[in-house]
């Protein structure tokens, strides 16, 4: 506030106090407008010039200003997958973002004035489902195609991580309300992140809000919040030195969680300190999906340079091939450098567009 009434005294001082001169200082020549083609200079009056710059910089509530810039997107330190490479510059312009991940309290409001019933809360269509399975799959008991989604599941013991089905559970009843299942609830976590959340309700609440999902380029330069050559938000200091970053998995994934961070699941947003931009939980609590269709060899298809990159035009994913997929960023709880190093900047996470999983949710983005 200081600060504020400090500029805004100089430019009150500028425009009426100090003596006028003939010509208008240099300054108004910068502020132009075009008028049926034609170039035309805008006013000379420093306070004008101040407020209507002052007003357009103004956030949306509950978002901020990222300024716009460049920066090198990806990485090639040892923990980089294939699908990070090759580093490349990306420009990108001004825009918002919101503050924090849409909270249980922000998404409840959404729902309560539309209506919107989202994936989890539907039954599967067989049809659509099939359309990304192999050709042959034989169609499941209907059981398994009632409302449902993938809850965390921890295992008793070490095991081999090289399947994840070991640890996610198909529940029946669990959505965004009942993030467990039946019996679980987000009563008195209104301000922990949403989950269960698939692209398309994502969307839907975007739609709703007047903003739209932030570009994967767009949410990497937000996340390294203006420092440059970065590994996390923070930095690059190692996770496990000094006080807690973030909401992440601390031990041995996925049977045992020491809980040095404070938190078993989610964590209230604003919990661990933001990063240069005033952005929380851009590593770990949950990922976070991005407009963006997932293609493991995008970076390679880009130049060197590129401006505003809005993604590929249709999603490839080898390990899925049937699968449309969108991208994820930002790690979440369950995040841990033995099997997920994801509250890394760079790191790249894909997931089917109607998918919700108890460690998925979002942010908003719009654009100047």
């Amino acid at each position: 506030m200081y600060n504020f009434l400090l500029t805004l005294f100089i430019l009150l001082w500028l425009a009426y106090l100090r003596p006028k001169e003939k010509e208008p200082p240099l300054l108004s020549s910068h502020f132009t407008s075009i008028s049926c083609g034609s170039v035309k200079k805008t006013s000379s009056n420093y306070f004008e010039i101040f407020i209507q710059t002052y007003l357009t910089s103004l956030p949306e509530s509950g978002m901020v200003l990222i300024p716009g810039g460049q920066f090198e997107m990806g990485s090639e330190d040892s923990n980089a997958g294939p699908d990070e490479k090759p580093i490349h510059i990306v420009s990108i312009a001004s825009f918002y973002m919101d503050i924090t991940e849409v909270t249980n309290a922000q998404f409840k409001k959404f729902v309560d004035a539309t209506g919107y019933v989202t994936t989890a809360e539907r039954e599967l269509s067989w049809v659509e489902l099939s359309k990304q399975l192999p050709l042959g799959t034989p169609r499941p008991p209907d059981s398994l195609l009632l409302p449902s989604s993938l809850v965390f599941s921890p295992s008793n013991d070490p095991i081999l991580l090289n399947d994840n089905s070991k640890w996610w559970k198909w529940v029946r009843g669990a959505n965004w309300k009942h993030p467990q299942g039946p019996g679980s609830t987000i009563i008195g976590k209104e301000s922990h992140p949403v989950v269960q959340i698939s692209w398309d309700d994502a969307m839907a609440y975007c739609k709703w809000a007047n903003k739209r999902l932030p570009t994967e380029a767009e949410w990497e330069y937000a996340a390294r919040g203006g420092l440059v050559n970065t590994i996390y938000p923070w930095g690059k200091e190692p996770l496990q030195l000094g006080k807690s970053k973030m909401n992440s998995w601390d031990g041995s994934f996925p049977y045992y969680n020491s809980l040095q961070d404070g938190f078993y699941r989610t964590a209230p947003v604003r919990t661990y300190s933001p990063n240069g931009y005033g952005l929380y939980d851009m590593a770990g609590n949950v990922w976070e999906w991005c407009n963006d269709w997932y293609q493991y060899n995008y970076y390679d298809s880009l130049p060197s340079y590129s401006i505003n990159p809005r993604g590929p035009t249709c999603s490839i994913d080898p390990d899925d091939p049937n699968g449309k997929k969108r991208v994820l960023r930002g790690g979440s709880f369950l995040c841990n450098d033995s099997y997920c190093s994801g509250y890394r900047v760079s790191r790249r996470m894909k997931s089917t567009h109607d998918t919700g999983l108890e460690h998925t949710g979002f942010r908003c983005a719009k654009s100047l």
